[in-house]
């Protein structure tokens, strides 16, 4: 099996995909408590990098997506796939996990 080299100039989403540079956790609660890694909660926001050509409609066109690169957005908890390149950590999310974007 031959290796190869990703990196997140690489990646490519398909269909209504779409690659999310995941923001970072919060490190301390609001009333100033620094939290161990175990104890924060996985992230829901993010920026995204990549948009993929759209859902393939009945009649061949494409449907464009709603969000567009540069957008801030806010996804389902579990949705997606976490990918990790070169120390930073994406999820690649179906559009339909999208719940907002975020201004």
């Amino acid at each position: 099996m031959a290796a190869i080299s990703i990196n997140v100039s690489t990646v490519k989403p398909l269909g209504d995909r779409v690659f999310v540079k995941v923001s970072a956790s919060e490190e301390k609660t609001a009333g100033g408590i620094l939290l161990p890694d175990t104890a924060k909660e996985k992230p829901q926001i993010g920026e995204v990098v990549f948009v993929g050509p759209g859902k393939r409609n009945d009649d061949g066109t494409r449907s464009a997506l709603e969000v567009k690169v540069g957008d801030k957005v806010l996804y389902s908890k579990y949705a997606g796939t976490d990918v990790k390149l070169a120390g930073e950590d994406y999820v690649l999310l179906s559009e339909k996990d999208i719940l907002a974007t975020v201004a």
